[in-house]
Formats: C-alpha cells, structure tokens, sequence
C-alpha cells in the first residue's frame, strides 16, 4: 500500500513539503571538482531495413511445397530435414525456447501470438501429469490451403517439428489432428510417421537421446469448429467439437486433463530449421515483430493461382504480381482483396496498392494477417454476393453452444441475402452494422469474430454500392407497382 494510502493528507502534505525543502536547498560545490570524462560514442544504429522480398532460394524453409521431389524420408534427408536433430534435442529445452523466442516466431494460425512464449507456458515443476503438444492440421479456413502442401508433400518437416517443439516444452506425445477431407496427406503423413518411427528418429530414445516420444495422427469429421484449439481438444476426446471456456486454458488442463499446447502446423514444422540456422539468420526477414518467412497462398481472380513462401512483410502487390501472375485484366482491374482467409475484413484496391503483409501492417488497415490466404476479386465480382457466401458458412458451421452467434449467424446470412438483391432500407445497413458488433467479443471463441468481421469489412468499403442497389430495386418495384396500378 502507498504512502498516500496509509497517511492523512494534511500529514502528507506536511512531510512532502520538508522533503522538498530538503531536496532543494543548494549545497556549495565541491573545492576541486573532479574532471568528468565525456560518455563513450554509442556505437550507430543498424540501418533500418526498408525492401522486404524476394525471399532467395537458398532461404526458402519448405523446399518441395509443389511435390517436385521425393518426400519420402530418404528425399526429406537429401534436403536438409533430420540433420543434426539429435544435437538440437540434447541441446536442452531452455535453449530451444530461447532461440524460438529471439527468433521472432509468431503463430501461423491467424492469432500470431509469440511462439516461444506460448511453449515456455509448459515449463512448470512436474505434478504427476504428462504433458502433450497437439498440432491443429484441420485446415478448413477458406481460401487456405498451406498446411495441406506440407502434410502432402513434405511430411518429414512436421514430424521433426514435433519432435524439437516436444521436447521444448517436455511433452511426452504429439496429437496432429488433420482434417478428414485430406485423405492423401493424412497418408503420406502416417507414411512418414512410420518411416521415422523405422529410423528411430522417434519413439523410444528418440534419435538417440533417451527421450521417449510418440507420434499419433487423429483425422477430424469435416467440422470447422474443431479448428478451434479446445474444440479440437473435445473431438480428440471423443466428444462434441464444441468450445470450452476459459480459464482453465489448454496449457493448464488440456488434453485429458493434461497440460497441452496447441499449435500450427506450420509454426512448427519451421522450428528445426530455425535451430539448425539460428535465430539471427529467422530474425533477419520481416519488419519488427513480423520476423521470418511466411506461406502464402493467393487465389481468386489471378493468373497463377499458387501457394509460395516469402518474406514477411512483403507488399501485397508486388506478393501477387511476382508469384501469382498478377491480377486478372491487371491491377486497375482489382475491386478488393481478403487478405488473411475468409474470416478477416476485405480490403478494397486503394488500400492494396500499399499494405505490407504482416500482421501489424494490416491490422492498422482493420484487416488482418490471419492465415495468409490472399483471395483476390476482379470488378467482375459481386462483392456483396461474396460476403453473402461466407455469411451462409459461418452460420453452417457454429457449433450453436452460444445465443450471439448461433443465432447472430443466422441473421447476419438472412440479412445479407437481401442484401444481395437490394431487397432492403438503408436504415439496416446499420442494423447489421450493430448486430455484427453484438456478435463480436460476445462468444466462447472467435467464430463470431470471424462471422462478424467480414460484414464489418464490407459496410465499412463498400457502403455506396450496398445503397445503389438498394436505391436501384427500390426504383425498379416503385414502376413495377405503378404499372400494374394503371393496368388495373
């Protein structure tokens, strides 16, 4: 308790005014005083990067993202995956950690919350409890499909990723729950779990080290829901994916009541090769607190739709011009983009022509980095319909557990389908305005989020048109009814 707390304020006034008597009154300087030697030069500060990609190949993390070469554990090895995994391991988990902390990894799920903080909440005195690491693979975003290409086509990268990030935190297993629908990665991912299992770079004394970890994959039932961290701890129990609240957080009572950190899987399959490079050599790309590399994946209307690894904070144009072939009928002809998934506000092209992508850059724009899933609209497309269709998905998937989003869901599509004709007053673009804002922060998890943000991001841009076409079929019913009047 302070001072002011405890004394009367006349006391304290009182003492105050002693204390500063004392404090100012001028004491003579000293006969000789001595020489006071001028401070060092502070050495100069690193010049500010500015240009941000091309990423070169030799940085390039996920080397066969387009399934050129074999992904078979001997072709993993030829690539660089397993090499010196045993040195990483033994090096310790505080080591691990603090090289994942100084490397600026940020989670490649949407939330981008600090890596190595997130793995160093599992450092705890033990209780009798193990501990499991669970890798969320139920990639259902739309417009995302980056996950997929490492399951598919370098599935050594994720398993050794388990192993370093297992290890970090002192998990005992690993859970990677996949989605149902990736019948072929989830079997070159079992593949090449029994192909490390056969090397022994996992399992008992794992690559040698005398730690013992094991590998499970669990395929999901379609739901979007479960890609929602305790959600996904619910399907893997055997029971309904629904949300659980928090607190008890994961990292506290998680998988079978055990602690649990859930994680991406592309956060993790990076980790060995940050090890193995040094956190210098991952810090080095990106602005501050947008490090490293990043998978993108662009669709829509462009000319070479493609999943591609790049430096974070690359401008989002020069992202889609150079590897995705730019903009169908060229960049004049952009209306918007989603940046970061279905569940992050559009943006419209005046905004586009500039934006970096990394999360601080585009959340200052009111978007969001999310998933990295660039999904780009020509001015052929109907923008309103668009949002409509994702308003359909979001009200399809809620798992129905909390009142704003089961039932906000359900107007938020009822509205934006009249939207869509124009079949509406102007006075409910604020009412779905408002009933966006009640869905938002007011659910167990972030789906209401993600509903609410794509209708926010709309009404915000592209209010006008919303209002012409409502104009326009306000017009078009007001002739219809004075002709079938004057017919009468």
């Amino acid at each position: 308790m302070t001072l002011t707390k405890r004394l009367p304020l006349a006391t304290f006034l009182q003492l105050s005014s002693r204390h500063l008597a004392t404090q100012t009154t001028p004491t003579p300087p000293p006969a000789n005083p001595p020489k006071a030697q001028a401070p060092a030069p502070a050495p100069p500060a690193p010049p500010q990067k500015t240009k941000f990609g091309p990423l070169k190949d030799e940085d390039r993390i996920f080397t066969n993202l387009y399934g050129r070469h074999d992904w078979h554990l001997k072709g993993a090895q030829a690539r660089g995956d397993w090499y010196k995994t045993k040195e990483i391991v033994l090096k310790g988990s505080p080591w691990i950690i603090d090289e994942i902390k100084k490397s600026g990894l940020r989670g490649r799920g949407g939330a981008g919350f600090p890596s190595g903080l997130k793995w160093s909440f599992m450092i705890r005195p033990p209780d009798g409890r193990p501990k499991y690491l669970v890798i969320n693979a139920d990639e259902g975003e739309p417009g995302t499909c980056k996950d997929r290409e490492i399951m598919r086509h370098d599935p050594h990268k994720l398993i050794e990723g388990c192993l370093v990030a297992g290890h970090a935190m002192g998990a005992r297993a690993a859970y990677i729950y996949i989605r149902g629908e990736f019948y072929n990665e989830g079997s070159n991912l079992q593949t090449a779990i029994h192909e490390a299992y056969q090397a022994g770079f996992i399992g008992k004394n794992a690559c040698g080290t005398g730690y013992d970890f094991d590998i499970f994959m669990h395929r999901g039932a379609g739901a979007y829901i479960c890609g929602e961290e305790t959600a996904l701890i619910e399907s893997l129990e055997g029971k309904q994916g629904k949300p659980r609240l928090k607190p008890p957080f994961p990292a506290d009572v998680g998988l079978f009541g055990c602690p649990t950190t859930v994680t991406n899987v592309e956060t993790v399959a990076v980790a060995p090769e940050i090890c193995r490079r040094g956190a210098d050599w991952f810090a080095s790309f990106g602005r501050e607190r947008n490090r490293g590399t990043k998978l993108f994946c662009i669709s829509g209307h462009v000319n070479n739709p493609v999943t591609v690894e790049e430096e974070m904070s690359i401008p989002l144009k020069e992202l889609i011009e150079r590897h995705a072939g730019g903009v169908r009928g060229g960049w004049d002809n952009l209306l918007a983009i989603i940046p970061g998934g279905s569940s992050v506000p559009l943006l419209p092209k005046k905004i586009c022509d500039d934006v970096l992508m990394d999360f601080d850059a585009l959340v200052a724009v009111q978007s969001g980095l999310g998933t990295a899933a660039v999904i780009v609209m020509d001015k052929s497309t109907d923008v309103i319909k668009a949002i409509a269709r994702l308003s359909d998905f979001y009200q399809h998937e809620s798992c129905g557990q909390c009142t704003p989003c089961r039932e906000g869901t359900g107007w938020l599509a009822k509205m934006m389908n009249r939207f869509v004709t124009g079949n509406a007053r102007p006075a409910e673009i604020d009412m779905i305005w408002e009933l966006s804002k009640q869905i938002e922060g007011h659910t167990i998890c972030a789906l209401g989020d993600a509903a609410a943000w794509p209708v926010q991001g709309l009404i915000r841009h592209f209010r006008p048109e919303m209002e012409r076409r409502m104009a326009e079929y306000a017009a078009k019913n007001t002739d219809e009814k004075t002709i079938s009047t004057s017919t009468h």
